[in-house]
């Protein structure tokens, strides 16, 4: 199966208007040097794990966020929507610490890790949007890592300069380049749409593209701490 994603580049979207206005920042973003590497296969392996870790506990503020959009629902069709996004995370933690686990890091060394400043900075910046805003700006914060990531994977696995023999981040990019990861993103983005088919004006552009380009530029600053490996 292959999961038509013309909607991430569909410029009369609202998400099309939004990556419109921060394309200096999204481009960074989506080929960044952590993720260069990645393609290529010369990221440090330190840089790798120390990355994996803080994944992981972001992932656990992320679910924290879906949950927070199931209470700013206002109807069961966006509950069951932000639901699901609830469970898939919690679902792709397992996947992870497994995914770990062939790095040689243990669920213990995962969970105990100190949490990296950008990683808090990341995550309570979209949680408190989530809590000043409503829905539309929950999701508009949560959408550069979804979209972004799918945007990284599609274009990776496609791409012939990509190196797949020997490359020990392949299945990395297999994951995110997946058809099962692609819907889902392709959902994230048909999301943002139908909520903006109720909720968005003209006078929420200028709030919504600074959030979206504020969240952004919070994911170039965590693919900067995983090549630093600062805290």
């Amino acid at each position: 199966m292959s999961v038509d994603t013309s909607i991430f580049y569909d410029p009369s979207t609202l998400f099309g208007q939004l990556k419109s206005a921060c394309k200096d920042d999204w481009h960074a973003y989506c080929h960044h040097e952590f993720v260069q590497r990645i393609g290529d296969g010369t990221l440090p392996l330190a840089s790798f794990k120390h990355y994996l870790q803080q994944d992981y506990l972001f992932l656990l503020h992320y679910a924290r966020a879906y949950a927070l959009a199931v209470y700013k629902s206002d109807n069961p069709e966006d509950m069951r929507a932000a639901s699901a996004g609830v469970a898939g995370v919690l679902a792709e933690t397992s996947v992870h610490l497994n995914y770990c686990k062939v790095w040689g890091l243990t669920e213990q060394d995962v969970i105990q890790v100190p949490e990296a400043r950008a990683n808090m900075a990341y995550t309570r910046y979209v949680l408190e949007r989530g809590m000043a805003g409503d829905i539309l700006d929950l999701q508009v914060a949560l959408a550069p890592c979804s979209v972004g990531y799918a945007e990284i994977g599609e274009r990776l696995i496609n791409d012939p300069n990509t190196q797949q023999e020997g490359n020990p981040y392949w299945d990395w990019i297999q994951t995110y380049g997946s058809d099962e990861f692609l819907a889902g993103s392709v959902k994230t983005v048909e999301t943002i749409e139908r909520l903006a088919s109720s909720r968005f004006t003209e006078k929420r552009l200028v709030s919504l593209q600074k959030t979206f380009q504020e969240a952004t530029r919070l994911e170039i600053g965590f693919w900067d701490m995983g090549i630093n490996c600062s805290f």
